[in-house]
């Protein structure tokens, strides 16, 4: 070897630790500012996931500003090709990958006898709008499928920064009405025991479409006869509930990243997310009927054990408004839409965790259901985390909480 390959193998490999060392230190520097409390489950291996996830994203963000690849794209990849399993498919389950109306969805389709019609279940996966797979949820929907006896469709809907609102809602709204139309001819499933489910924004969608289907009076196909929704975001007005206020910065949804999927929904400004979270883009004379909604005083005494800060009321920037006002709407914002429109969507199941941002987003929509009359089922996980369904069946990354969540979706399931 001469002197100049020498000295280029040597030069690339000090550029290769210097690299290393500048990620490992942003990595050590976000994982400071996380908060793990002691009362979530496997909190040792959350700060080690939390890490992973960190230094993923740092490393996209470096090949963002080298011109590279864009950051998403890159975590995107590395999730599909490190993180997510796609496993042998079981005995008793048929897996296949369709289309309904051009949107790509996967079908899981329970192989033992049934007598008469199965129930369904349309199933949206989370991701922030941004990120997640018919693959990143695979696991979970064959073990609905499977232990339910229930057909469920998994789908593939476009993901921002590509496409943003309404095309992820249009998708779920295709695929769903797609599967209500060919249910029981060609898959033995009852469309009129066919629910909607997601977690996270996934569950977001759910209720959106429920909503959506619900204002149309003259539809010639079955409503959802149930919307099951975990540990769902619904609303965009108010980022300092108590829940945002206590998980701030619990892994492995932060607080500004839960603005940041809003606004990579919408639009892709990310320079109004301070803004947002201020709640400065909300109109004064709006406040008081969102109030009645997202009062902290509805409540329920735990939800203030960790502690709550009344904030002051911010100004209006009628100039953000109109960037954002889409994800005031009902169809962004569920947990907003008017009375007689929740009066109408299915009965509901809701699962939340304790230490998650969108806790109380859940519980506000269980309250505005119940004051409805409407029929609510919900689980609270004491020791949860936002994220959990993600880690279900995943090998080393797995988490045993996970199990409860799943399982208890499994449950409710059988009762439709």
């Amino acid at each position: 070897m001469d002197i100049g390959s020498a000295i280029l193998i040597i030069g690339f490999a000090a550029l290769v630790a210097a690299f290393l060392l500048l990620v490992i230190g942003l990595v050590y520097s976000e994982l400071m500012n996380s908060d793990i409390p002691r009362g979530v489950a496997n909190s040792g291996k959350l700060h080690m996931v939390h890490g992973l996830f960190v230094g993923m994203a740092i490393v996209g963000r470096i090949l963002y500003r080298l011109g590279i690849c864009h950051q998403v794209s890159f975590i995107r990849w590395f999730v599909a090709c490190f993180l997510t399993r796609v496993k042998q498919v079981p005995t008793g389950l048929r897996v296949k990958d369709m289309k309904f109306s051009e949107v790509p969805v996967r079908l899981y389709e329970p192989t033992t006898e049934c007598s008469g019609l199965r129930r369904g279940l349309v199933y949206f996966h989370g991701g922030g709008w941004v990120m997640g797979s018919i693959d990143s949820v695979d696991e979970v929907c064959r073990h609905i499928a499977k232990e339910s006896n229930t057909t469920v469709i998994s789908v593939g809907y476009r993901l921002a920064p590509e496409h943003r609102y309404p095309a992820q809602l249009d998708d779920c709204e295709t695929a769903t009405c797609h599967f209500l139309s060919v249910a029981e001819t060609e898959f033995s499933v009852d469309s009129r025991r066919v629910a909607v489910g997601g977690d996270s924004t996934g569950a977001n969608l759910a209720a959106a479409l429920c909503q959506r289907l619900a204002r149309r009076e003259d539809r010639h196909l079955p409503s959802p006869c149930a919307q099951l929704l975990v540990y769902p975001a619904l609303q965009m007005a108010d980022f300092n509930l108590p829940s945002y206020q206590q998980n701030h910065a619990v892994p492995i949804l932060f607080r500004g990243r839960m603005a940041f999927y809003f606004l990579q929904y919408l639009n892709g400004d990310m320079s109004l997310c301070q803004e947002v979270l201020d709640g400065i883009h909300v109109p004064t004379e709006l406040r008081p009927r969102f109030k009645d909604w997202l009062s902290p005083s509805n409540l329920p005494p735990e939800c203030f054990e960790r502690g709550f800060s009344e904030p002051p009321a911010p100004d209006y920037d009628g100039a953000v408004y109109h960037e954002v006002k889409a994800g005031l709407e009902a169809e962004v914002s569920p947990l907003l839409a008017d009375d007689d429109v929740i009066r109408k969507t299915p009965p509901t199941f809701i699962l939340t965790c304790e230490y998650d941002v969108l806790r109380d987003d859940g519980i506000l929509y269980r309250k505005r259901l119940l004051d409805l009359g409407k029929d609510v089922t919900w689980e609270h996980v004491i020791d949860g985390f936002h994220g959990m369904i993600s880690f279900f069946n995943q090998g080393w990354l797995s988490f045993p909480s996970a199990v409860y969540v799943v399982n208890s979706a499994v449950e409710y399931v059988k009762t439709l």
